[in-house]
């Protein structure tokens, strides 16, 4: 039986989202950029496009004042990150988080 060659991937990215939330209280907005940051790589050495556009974002965001909220939003479009197959999804997902931030 094959398996989905995205499934170590979305092993290694589930487990960082979980670290992030377990930890997000405790994390400085430095410690939430490098970790959506490790995300973002993960993503482009994978070619995840849409995943690496939202974890740039949520990085960035984690830099802001009220990054706990904007951090947590993002991780919840992150399994639709994955699974993303178009630009279109890609925009539809980051415009989904900019209306929920505003």
């Amino acid at each position: 039986m094959a398996t989905d060659p995205l499934d170590d991937v979305r092993l290694q990215v589930a487990s960082r989202v979980a670290e992030i939330r377990d930890a997000a209280p405790r994390l400085s907005p430095l410690d939430l950029y490098a970790k959506m940051d490790a995300i973002r790589q993960l993503a482009v050495a994978n070619g995840l496009a849409t995943l690496e556009s939202l974890a740039r974002c949520s990085a960035q965001l984690a830099l802001l004042p009220g990054h706990r909220v904007t951090v947590q939003s993002c991780l919840e479009h992150v399994d639709d990150a994955i699974d993303s197959r178009s630009d279109g999804d890609c925009a539809a997902i980051l415009a989904a988080l900019a209306v929920r931030l505003h």
